[in-house]
C-alpha cells in the first residue's frame, strides 16, 4: 500500500501591521518611557530657594514689544519685569489649556478598551499634565506674578470644544499647543542668562511633553487617513480655529501694565511687531511643516494660521 504524500505544511500569510498596530507600539514605549523618566515637581524643584529678580524670565527677544518703539522707551529692569509677566501669562495659559486635555484625554479614554496601550498611555499622560498644571501654578505663585486668562469669549468657546472635540480635532490643536510652546521652552532652558526656577520647569516640561506629542502626532497621522472629505474639512477648520485662539492667548494684554504700558497700545504694538510675528512663525515651524504633511493646512484653512502669524 502506498502512502500519500503529506500534505506541504501551510503557513498563514503574513498579516501587515495596521496603522493601529504601529501606534499601539508606540504608545506601549511611552508607557516604559514614563515609567524610567517621569519627574515630581514638589521633590526635583526648590521652591523655596529665593528667585533672582536680576535674571530675564525668557530671551528678550522672545518678548512680544521686543524691538518696537514702546521696547526702546523700556529700562533694563522694566525689560526684565515685562519678561517676568509674560513668562506667567504663557504659563498660565498652558495651565488652562492642559485642564482642557486632561478632560479631553478622560473622555477620549472612556470610550477605550483600558487593555489598549493607547488607553493606558492616556490615562499616563493625564498624570504628567495633572502634575504639570500644578508646576506651572507653583511658578507663577514663585514669580510673585497673577494667573493670567484667556479673554472670557475664548473661555467659553472652549467649554463647548473640550465637551465635544473628537479625531483629529482633538489631537491637532493639542500638537499646536505643545509644540510651539515647547519650542520656546527648549531655548530658554538653554539661555544661561534665564532665572534658573524657570530654565528647571521648562526641562522638566520639555522631557515629558516630548512623549505626549509623539503620541499626538501619531494619532493625527493614523486619523487623517480615515477620513472622508467633508470630515477633513470640518476637523481642519476646527484645528485651525483653535489652534488660533490658543496662540493670540498667549500673552495677556494686561501683561503691559506691569510696565506702565495701556494695554491696548501694548497689544496694538505687539500685533504689528515684525518681530514678534517671525517668533510666532519661528514657534511654530516644526508643527506646521507636520500639519501640512497631514492635509490640515489647506487654501481654507491656511488664512486662520496666517492670521495669527503660524505662516
Amino acid at each position: 500500500m502506498t502512502v500519500a504524500p503529506a500534505p506541504a505544511a501551510i503557513h498563514p500569510a503574513p498579516i501587515a501591521p495596521t496603522p493601529i498596530d504601529g501606534v499601539r507600539k508606540t504608545a506601549t514605549r511611552l508607557l516604559g518611557s514614563s515609567s524610567r523618566n517621569s519627574y515630581s515637581p514638589e521633590l526635583d524643584i526648590d521652591w523655596d530657594a529665593p528667585v533672582e529678580s536680576d535674571k530675564r524670565f525668557m530671551p528678550f527677544e522672545r518678548v512680544s514689544l521686543y524691538g518696537t518703539e514702546l521696547w526702546e522707551t523700556l529700562t533694563d529692569e522694566q525689560r526684565i519685569e515685562l519678561s517676568r509677566h509674560e513668562l506667567a501669562s504663557v504659563a498660565s495659559t498652558g495651565l488652562w489649556f492642559e485642564i482642557i486635555l486632561i478632560e479631553m484625554l478622560a473622555r477620549w479614554a472612556y470610550g477605550q478598551d483600558p487593555q489598549d496601550p493607547r488607553t493606558q498611555y492616556a490615562l499616563t499622560e493625564i498624570g504628567d499634565e495633572t502634575r504639570h498644571v500644578l508646576m506651572f501654578a507653583k511658578a507663577i505663585s514663585a514669580l510673585g506674578a497673577p494667573t493670567y486668562r484667556p479673554a472670557r469669549w475664548i473661555r467659553n468657546v472652549a467649554k463647548v470644544y473640550k465637551a465635544t472635540a473628537a479625531g483629529p480635532a482633538l489631537f491637532a490643536p493639542v500638537l499646536v499647543a505643545e509644540e510651539i510652546t515647547d519650542r520656546l521652552q527648549r531655548e530658554t532652558m538653554n539661555d544661561e542668562s534665564v532665572n534658573p526656577l524657570v530654565r528647571m520647569v521648562n526641562r522638566i516640561h520639555v522631557v515629558e511633553e516630548a512623549r505626549h506629542v509623539r503620541f499626538a502626532r501619531e494619532e493625527v497621522q493614523r486619523q487623517m487617513a480615515t477620513l472622508g472629505m467633508p470630515a477633513k474639512v470640518f476637523n481642519n477648520i476646527v484645528a485651525a480655529a483653535v489652534a488660533a485662539g490658543v496662540t493670540t492667548s498667549l500673552i495677556s494684554p494686561h501683561v503691559y501694565r506691569s510696565v506702565g504700558i495701556d494695554p491696548k497700545a501694548g497689544l496694538h504694538a505687539a500685533r504689528n511687531n515684525p518681530h514678534y510675528a517671525e517668533t510666532r512663525r519661528w514657534m511654530g515651524e516644526k508643527i506646521m511643516t507636520f500639519l501640512t504633511e497631514q492635509g490640515m493646512v489647506t487654501w481654507y484653512s491656511r488664512p486662520i494660521y496666517r492670521l495669527v502669524s503660524l505662516l
